[in-house]
C-alpha cells in the first residue's frame, strides 16, 4: 500500500486563512472587451466578492495587470477593495515569469495560491501551471475568471486539472475561509457580502432578516 500523502484529499486541502494567498491577473479593460466566456457583470461581480472575501478574512492578496498603459488600469470595483494597493504592472504574458510576483509569494510562506485571471486560457493558465510545476498547490477560481470563448475557458480549465489544479468558485473560497458559524465575529460582513454578490441567496437573506424582525402578532 502507497503511504504517499494525497494532498488534495482531506481537512488539509482546504483553504483556511492562514493557509493560502490570492493572486488576481489582469481584470483590465481591455481583457473585458475580449471576454466572450461570460458577461462581463458576472466576472466583476464575483471577483470582487472573491477579493472581498479575502481581505474580510486577511488573507494576503496581490493585485498584477499587464501592459497597463495599453491596456488600461485594473477595473475600479476591484481596486476600491484595497484601494492603497499599486498593482504590479508587467510586460511577461506569464505572470509566473515576473519576478516580483514569485518573490512575493514566497514571502508569505503559503504553500496554496488561489488565481484568478482574464483570460483563463493564457494569463490564469500559464502561471497556473507554472507554479504546479514548481510545487505549489493552486486553486483557479473559474467563475471570477474568463475567456475570449467558452470553448477556450473550459479547455484551459481541463488543461489545469489534468496539470493538478483544484478549480472552485468565488463562493467556495468564501465558505473554506468562514468554515464554522460560530466564529461570529466575520459573519456580519459575509452575510452583507452574500446580500451585495449573491443574487437570489442574497435576497432570501434579506427576506429573512425582515422576517425575524417582524414583531409577533398579539
Amino acid at each position: 500500500m502507497s503511504t504517499e500523502k494525497n494532498t488534495k484529499a482531506g481537512l488539509g486541502a482546504l483553504l483556511a486563512p492562514d493557509n493560502c494567498v490570492l493572486l488576481l491577473i489582469d481584470h483590465q479593460p481591455f481583457q473585458f472587451a475580449g471576454l466572450r466566456s461570460h458577461d462581463s457583470q458576472t466576472i466583476i461581480n464575483n471577483v470582487v466578492g472573491l477579493t472581498k472575501c479575502a481581505k474580510l478574512f486577511g488573507v494576503p492578496t496581490l493585485f498584477t495587470t499587464v501592459l497597463e498603459q495599453r491596456g488600461g488600469l485594473l477595473i475600479k470595483q476591484l481596486q476600491a477593495v484595497f484601494p492603497d494597493q499599486k498593482p504590479i504592472d508587467r510586460t511577461f504574458i506569464n505572470t509566473w515569469e515576473d519576478t516580483r510576483v514569485v518573490d512575493w509569494v514566497k514571502a508569505t510562506g503559503k504553500k496554496k495560491i488561489v488565481m484568478a485571471a482574464l483570460w483563463t486560457e493564457i494569463c490564469l493558465a500559464m502561471p497556473a501551471i507554472q507554479a504546479l510545476g514548481e510545487g505549489y498547490e493552486v486553486y483557479i477560481v473559474t467563475d471570477a475568471s474568463g475567456g475570449v470563448s467558452l470553448e477556450a475557458h473550459e479547455m484551459a480549465v481541463m488543461r489545469m486539472v489534468q496539470a493538478g489544479a483544484v478549480p472552485i468558485t468565488w463562493t467556495v473560497f468564501g465558505s473554506e475561509m468562514q468554515r464554522d458559524w460560530a466564529r461570529t465575529e466575520t459573519v456580519p460582513a459575509l452575510g452583507e457580502m452574500l446580500v451585495e454578490h449573491m443574487g437570489n441567496v442574497g435576497t432570501s437573506l434579506t427576506w429573512e432578516l425582515q422576517l425575524l424582525a417582524t414583531p409577533v402578532a398579539e
